[in-house]
């Protein structure tokens, strides 16, 4: 093989790898045809399960939702059943941190059940989708894991989240992103949300700042 050959044969691996640590530690699920309850337009929240024109107005003005259990109270006042409110999430959902999240959380997740209440806590601390899609996989396939990982996100380091990470946040723009990288090193929680207010808004920069542990 030439040189020329074994240096572009050596380029397409290191472009596998750089792909490979992407996916792997990208931090919040990736959608497979689920978006966030925060973020989605107010004309594709009138196409889902149980949506009147009333319940969206009043969805959109209650954003963000700081958890999903907040967004099934929501639902549940604007008088649609437990079961409808599932339909719905079906389509739209507040992630839950997988290191954190309650039996109560996971039972909104569609498909979770009650295997997975004990599931997710076992394995915890989860640091990558990799390790989710290896301990979860073996319980119930990758399709079913893909479909599980949607609904859910493992908390960043703000200081160390690299762009890949970062461009995975709900919502998050180019600017988001240089904004979070311009504010390191965070000190606190606090500061980071500070951050993020500015950068944002006050709704904007709360919502954002769930994603991030230290």
């Amino acid at each position: 093989m030439s040189q020329f050959a074994r240096g572009c044969v050596g380029a397409a691996m290191m472009l596998m790898l750089v792909l490979s640590v992407t996916t792997l530690q990208a931090q919040v699920g990736k959608s497979q045809g689920v978006g966030d309850a925060n973020t989605i337009a107010e004309k594709d929240l009138a196409t889902m399960p149980h949506m009147t024109p009333a319940i969206v107005k009043a969805l959109v003005a209650q954003r963000p939702f700081n958890s999903i259990l907040d967004l099934q109270k929501f639902l549940v006042a604007q008088g649609l059943t437990p079961e409808q409110a599932m339909e719905f999430y079906g389509k739209a959902f507040v992630h839950i941190n997988l290191n954190t999240a309650t039996a109560e959380e996971i039972l909104l997740v569609p498909g979770a059940g009650r295997r997975m209440t004990r599931e997710f806590a076992e394995y915890r601390p989860w640091k990558t989708y990799a390790q989710f899609d290896k301990e979860i996989g073996k319980y119930v396939g990758p399709e079913a894991t893909a479909k599980l990982a949607q609904y859910t996100f493992i908390p960043m380091n703000p200081n160390t989240a690299s762009d890949a990470d970062l461009q995975t946040l709900p919502g998050a723009t180019a600017a988001t992103v240089a904004a979070i990288k311009s504010g390191r090193p965070y000190a606190s929680a606090s500061a980071l949300e500070q951050a993020l207010v500015k950068a944002t808004d006050a709704r904007d920069g709360k919502r954002l700042a769930r994603y991030f542990a230290f």
